[in-house]
């Protein structure tokens, strides 16, 4: 019987949470590790095995197979899962891995459908790349399936649940002739156990298919005993590109022979063939992306703009001229609140000379004398109109000169007009609230 939630193993080093999968080689739990407070998966051989009459060499090639993998994870390969340890519980022989986070490609394929080809390219090569190394440790996978290929949250692929044993088959598996994901696994291993890296190529191509075209490949056996076509994965998917499309169908070759030899001669399909660039002359086209792209970013990336031009304002002449205008607008209130009108015309006056070079401020001044006269208060004008030339003459001149660097007249009017404007509100503001 499988073991339930909760039931601990190795001294309560170990305590199960979930039955992961059960097939007819093993079952794969999800477990705690205790002492790290970590979750890992723990594989087992079906318990129902033991009754063939070859189990011990099945368990005893299990037993070697966890060691390899224990001895490839001391190198850790960030594509291939880390065993953690190896143990016995009872007469159950455990493999402890590490827990990959993620979703398969199978669930990757059903949540989006096909997926990009520049996506999953990179994500084969790194499982193509993670089967050389285990090739090289001589084992086989021979179930790099779509359920077997993880992908986490960052992009990194990881191969996991080895076929473990799986060369070994016992009398009361080998019976049912399959060994593998039959829509995935080439036909000499499902009728003969094939232990060859061949069977590693054609089920990632296969995978590759299935990735590219959100459709299952035709099984190798029907395509044996019936003769049934393997539909070519660019008719399905036209975006795809003929390389990716050549690399399948040779991969996913009926014999054995007309494959690649090699997990490395097979990834070189995928690669693209180098060419030496031409002259670099730049295309007409590209000067209009790029001041598409610039105008793009000069009138959407407000925060930058906004940054930029905090940096470049004047921001203590500013100040003097708001400090300076509120004082005149201080001196209006205590005169008589008839001058407000005035002495906004006047300000904006003052904020065109000093916009557009060549009009005086003493000039100005003059302007807003006559004004304030118009308005019948001589002593009140004159006043109002020398402390404007003063202020004038002391910050708006400086300010506008600054401005005048990094923006255009109309910009530094409105500047200097609002500055000022406010400065008088203020300054009437004062007069009220505290007098």
């Amino acid at each position: 019987m499988p073991w339930i939630a909760g039931q601990q193993l190795q001294g309560g080093k170990y305590v199960i949470k979930k039955v992961l999968g059960q097939g007819g080689f093993g079952i794969t739990y999800k477990a705690l590790h205790v002492e790290l407070n970590q979750t890992v998966v723990i594989k087992t051989p079906n318990e129902y095995l033991s009754h063939d009459p070859e189990y011990e060499k099945y368990i005893e090639r299990f037993i070697q197979e966890g060691r390899i993998l224990a001895r490839l994870s001391k190198d850790r390969h960030p594509h291939i899962v880390g065993v953690i340890d190896l143990f016995r519980e009872g007469a159950t022989h455990c493999l402890v891995m590490d827990f990959v986070e993620g979703e398969n490609l199978f669930e990757a394929v059903k949540r989006r459908g096909a997926l990009p080809e520049a996506e999953i390219l990179l994500c084969i090569r790194q499982i193509g790349e993670a089967l050389s190394v285990v090739h090289q440790a001589g084992l086989v996978h021979r179930d790099a399936h779509p359920g077997n290929i993880m992908v986490r949250r960052n992009g990194k692929a990881v191969l996991i649940d080895f076929g473990i044993a799986k060369e070994l088959l016992p009398k009361t598996l080998s019976s049912k002739g399959i060994a593998g994901n039959e829509g995935f696994a080439p036909y000499e291993q499902m009728s003969r156990g094939s232990r060859e890296p061949t069977v590693d190529i054609y089920c990632l191509a296969a995978t590759l298919y299935y990735v590219v075209t959100g459709q299952p490949p035709t099984t190798s056996l029907a395509r044996k005993l019936h003769n049934t076509p393997l539909i070519p994965p660019k008719q399905i998917n036209p975006s795809i590109s003929d390389r990716l499309n050549k690399a399948v169908f040779k991969g996913m070759a009926l014999e054995a022979k007309d494959r690649p030899q090699s997990m490395q001669a097979w990834l070189a399909m995928l690669e693209k063939v180098k060419q030496t660039p031409p002259p670099s002359v730049e295309p007409a086209h590209k000067k209009y992306v790029f001041k598409a792209t610039n105008l793009g970013k000069k009138y959407f990336d407000v925060p930058q703009l906004l940054r930029k031009r905090c940096k470049i304002i004047p921001w203590g002449w500013l100040i003097g001229v708001l400090l300076s205008y509120l004082l005149i607008g201080y001196l209006l209130a205590a005169f008589n609140a008839v001058y407000i009108l005035s002495a906004v015309a006047g300000t904006v006056a003052v904020a065109v000379a000093v916009a557009v070079p060549g009009a005086g401020t003493w000039a100005v001044a003059l302007v807003v004398t006559g004004t304030l006269a118009v308005a019948g208060a001589w002593v009140g004008a004159l006043a109002v109109a020398w402390a404007m030339a003063v202020a004038g003459a002391w910050s708006v001149p400086a300010a506008g000169d600054e401005l005048r660097k990094f923006f255009s007249k109309f910009h530094t009017f409105l500047i200097l007009a609002s500055t000022s404007s406010i400065g008088l509100g203020l300054g009437w503001l004062v007069y009220v609230i505290f007098l």
